[in-house]
């Protein structure tokens, strides 16, 4: 498979190149650190820090996310790969506007482990106060009985929003935390994929997958779903996802939801709205009405074909959260 770049080991720098090119009236580096990056959104003394951490390839997750009403700071690693402790400390402290920050990222284990080294060496060091929320939507990757090992997949979107909404409004670094994990809960996603993808410095597909297979739940770095199909209709696939995340997340009639129909990197939007053309078919069928529709790509994995179904259960508060206004150089919900 041909990739666009110059040298596989310079991805990722010239990648933040790129965006500091075309968005740094808007983003910034950490002192040029080519691995963190700022909000330049004007932002009040005192409003809560929030900051996130991932590898890399996964555009608009985890950088893209980094804007007014949504996350104040990023730092990524090379693809699929965590960045260091040290990066996310320095993070961390440039995010401090003396109120606490914010770490709400997806539950993987070098995230995990740099982020508790992180927040102790920050809270040690420069008495920040942190606090840790762990994205776990991913229904596919544990039961219900064991979410705490869930991933953090595309629902992280929501949670990112939500608490953005809450620390601009102005609540303390419990009560951020706490819109964080409560739009979490809230949260369920499932997924599938079509095509692998290729890490740069790798160099060849990730996993392998038939011409004519779709795996069910797979992760975002290509870790094994639940099982492999034959290709399925845009239909088939919407309600298979459906009923796993309603199976996991049940919703009564009269309620409300916001659902996300998510690119992994390589499906054309116009498949995404067939998809959720289906959803908002079923949804009407349940008496569930569907609010603040997401159709595009918000979480991607390189150029792996397939795609993920979030849905959030909205309450009066998650709603006004939902809607209070956000802004990045990746995302906006001013049409959502």
């Amino acid at each position: 498979m041909k990739k666009v770049l110059n040298r596989p080991e310079n991805f990722v720098d010239e990648m933040m190149d790129g965006i500091i090119a075309a968005y740094g009236d808007r983003v910034q580096l950490l002192n040029g650190d080519k691995r963190v990056l700022l909000s330049k959104y004007p932002a009040p003394e005192g409003k809560v820090g929030i900051v996130t951490a991932g590898g890399s390839g996964h555009l608009p997750v985890f950088l893209g996310y980094v804007g007014d009403g949504l996350l104040d700071g990023c730092a990524v690693g090379n693809v699929f790969a965590s960045p260091s402790a040290q990066k996310m400390a320095d993070m961390i402290k440039a995010c401090d506007r003396g109120r606490g920050v914010l770490c709400l990222y997806g539950n993987y284990g070098g995230d995990n482990m740099n982020f508790d080294m992180a927040c102790e060496t920050v809270e040690m060091e420069d008495d920040i106060q942190t606090k840790t929320v762990r994205v776990k939507d991913d229904v596919a990757s544990a039961p219900p009985e064991n979410k705490d090992k869930r991933r953090g997949v595309a629902g992280m979107v929501y949670a990112f929003k939500v608490a953005g909404a809450a620390a601009k409004e102005g609540r303390d670094l419990a009560g951020v935390a706490a819109a964080a994990q409560k739009a979490l809960d809230h949260t369920r996603t499932m997924g599938v994929a079509m095509s692998p993808c290729i890490v740069p410095e790798v160099g060849k597909p990730t996993f392998s997958i038939g011409e004519n297979e779709i795996e069910i739940g797979m992760g975002i770095h290509g870790e094994p779903g639940i099982e492999v199909r034959e290709m399925m209709t845009a239909d088939a696939i919407a309600d298979l996802l459906l009923d796993k995340v309603f199976a996991d997340m049940p919703v009564e009639k009269g309620g409300k939801v916001s659902v996300m129909v998510n690119g992994l990197g390589a499906t054309p939007k116009e498949e995404l709205l067939i998809v959720y053309r289906r959803i908002a078919q079923v949804l009407s069928e349940k008496g569930i009405t569907p609010m603040m529709p997401h159709v595009g790509e918000f979480a991607t994995s390189m150029e792996m074909a397939g795609l993920s179904v979030t849905v959030m259960h909205l309450d009066e508060e998650l709603e006004a959260l939902m809607r209070a206004p956000a802004t990045s150089p990746f995302y906006t919900n001013e049409n959502i």
